[in-house]
């Protein structure tokens, strides 16, 4: 029975130690899933933001990413845009608040690839959008490329996934500027997300 007891112990001892080395030192997949659920957090908002919060919100979503990112996004009959850097991230960000009054952002579907020296990874995620005004969420495949930096996980690329249905899509038709608004997440969000009226060109 002590044995018994004995063994029981220790089992459950290896398991504490266990869990308390993955709560102190958790794995850069769970880490970097971990940030991507803040950035989806950070990225969506609500109506009745005042200008100052708007700012600030702005501002907790380009931390996320590093000086140098590059973001292309190439979705066919919807947009065609490419940011460099992080002030063109704040910028889209505070674009996003200002120009809807609702955005919920979710990543339903993560994988994550860590690279064999753990200094960085790839994500191929979903990325689903509810705007306000918008009877249908924006849905979109993204890929996001995560960079150790100063010991913080910071995204570095973002682009798009062309799928099946986009590739045998008509043209993307010429968009203008007045109607394209682009929603920072990224994804990234980053990434990006993004509500576009397409404005064919008659010319």
């Amino acid at each position: 029975m002590k044995i018994l007891l004995r063994l029981v112990l220790a089992a459950a001892l290896v398991a504490l130690g266990l869990w308390l080395w993955s709560a102190l030192f958790p794995s850069p997949e769970k880490i970097i899933r971990k940030r991507l659920a803040e950035l989806a957090r950070d990225v969506s908002f609500s109506a009745g933001e005042g200008n100052l919060a708007r700012l600030a919100g702005a501002e907790q979503v380009a931390g996320f990413f590093s000086t140098n990112v590059e973001v292309r996004l190439d979705v066919p009959g919807r947009v065609r845009h490419r940011f460099v850097g992080r002030e063109q991230i704040t910028q889209a960000a505070l674009a996003s608040r200002s120009e809807t009054s609702e955005l919920i952002v979710k990543f339903p579907d993560v994988n994550v690839s860590v690279a064999p020296d753990k200094q960085s990874a790839t994500v191929d995620l979903t990325v689903e959008a509810d705007v306000s005004g918008r009877r249908n969420a924006i849905v979109q495949e993204m890929k996001f490329t995560f960079q150790k930096i100063q010991g913080r996980w910071l995204i570095t690329r973002v682009e798009t996934v062309r799928t099946l249905s986009q590739d045998i899509s008509r043209p993307a038709p010429r968009l203008e500027a007045g109607n394209l608004a682009i929603r920072a997440v990224a994804t990234g969000l980053s990434v990006c997300i993004f509500a576009a009226t397409p404005v064919v060109s008659n010319g």
